[in-house]
């Protein structure tokens, strides 16, 4: 399996980008796939302060196929966590699918299998797990 070497970048504080554009709260609503890009930021930035406190690194994934996993924490020992990061709740069922595909392309080419998958949502109110073993987090069950 050949894994892309090219870094994701976000921003620090996706505030900032928004001053810069001039972006209202009614101009983020009107573009919500803008919208989504900026809290795929602010989800990194929260996983990457998470991820240091317990001595894991943060990844973004992508093969030579375009199969993409929005953030992979990876520990020590090479347990990994693939993590999908959706701003809409109409969204969980695509990511979920995304992330059992790739997981599989993976240890069908064997790869390390995951130890676990999720999609982390910024408009659900429950945490879950699917039938497929894919758990969905709304954001604000990270701040506990």
């Amino acid at each position: 399996m050949r894994v892309k070497q090219r870094e994701k970048r976000h921003f620090v504080d996706p505030s900032l980008p928004c001053a810069i554009l001039g972006m209202t709260k009614d101009k983020l609503i009107e573009d919500l796939e803008y919208l989504g890009f900026l809290f795929e930021s602010m989800v990194e930035r929260d996983l990457l302060t998470y991820v240091d406190s317990f001595d894991a690194k943060l990844f973004h994934y992508q093969d030579y196929r375009n199969n993409e996993i929005d953030a992979v924490i990876e520990r020590e020992d090479g347990q990994w966590c693939g993590i999908e990061i959706k701003l809409g709740a109409h969204q969980i069922e695509e990511a979920a699918r995304n992330l059992v595909r790739i997981n599989e392309k993976i240890k069908k080419e064997g790869g390390r299998p995951a130890k676990a998958l999720c999609v982390l949502c910024g408009l659900s109110n429950a945490a879950y797990r699917k039938p497929d073993g894919v758990y969905v987090a709304p954001i604000t069950s990270l701040r506990n």
